[in-house]
């Protein structure tokens, strides 16, 4: 029997936070042996807690942990050590606003004894111009930097083994921005036991989600600097 945690970083998401924690609570009921569902709020600004704070009860296998706001990637990071650190046998990571699928995941989990990483591909993506560019972008700096073409560099939507996962957490800084995109790099270049899903990406139909141009020119600079600084990193044997 395989020990699943689902962790999920929220920020914001008062208007659907309720649904996503409906659908993938049945996830870890049907899978047993302990299973979880970890919402890791990110010093969430409107009324996510509060609604947290009132369903909590309802669901026997959910955790809700409240932190000060770091962003996504450090969240994603302090959510893959508490799950190894609760001695999970899977990790699966997917985002709390509702543009992926739980249907997705029954694929994943059916080939999880086949591979120890199963990382989502969004063919088709859903959420607009600004976010395929900063997409587009990644992919661009990703082959630039470390010479490797990517299927999707920042997929939220994977399934990752405990054992495996472990031996890279300690190499990436717990305030990286892009840890998941970091990750599948190293995995990548060691040749671990990958498989690309394609998954479906709907539009984000709840919340805001947008990003003027100029702050997209930071972010890309930014981006450079912290994929960078990491090109030379030593992989674990």
């Amino acid at each position: 029997m395989d020990k699943l945690y689902i962790v999920m970083p929220v920020y914001n998401e008062e208007s659907i936070i309720a649904k996503v924690i409906d659908e993938w609570h049945s996830v870890v009921e049907f899978v047993g042996n302990g299973s979880k569902l970890v919402i890791f709020n990110d010093g969430s600004k409107d009324n996510t807690l509060s609604i947290l704070e009132k369903i909590k009860n309802k669901y026997a296998n959910l955790i809700i942990i409240s932190k000060e706001n770091a962003g996504h990637g450090p969240t994603c990071i302090a959510a893959y050590k508490y799950a190894v650190a609760e001695k999970a046998d899977w990790i699966f990571q997917t985002d709390s606003d509702g543009q992926t699928k739980l249907k997705d995941f029954w694929p994943f989990w059916e080939k999880r004894n086949k591979f120890d990483f199963i990382m989502g591909r969004r063919v088709k993506r859903g959420d607009g111009f600004i976010k395929w560019l900063i997409s587009r972008t990644l992919k661009l700096l990703v082959f630039m930097i470390f010479g490797i073409i990517m299927k999707d560099v920042n997929s939220p939507f994977r399934l990752m083994k405990s054992e495996r996962l472990c031996r890279y957490l300690p190499m990436i800084p717990d305030n990286y921005f892009l840890p998941n995109t970091l990750l599948s790099v190293m995995i990548t270049k060691n040749n671990e036991k990958i498989l690309w899903q394609n998954i479906s990406f709907s539009p984000r139909t709840h919340g805001i989600s947008s990003m003027p141009l100029k702050k997209v020119i930071g972010l890309g600079m930014f981006m450079i600097n912290q994929l960078y600084k990491m090109k030379n990193i030593r992989l674990p044997r």
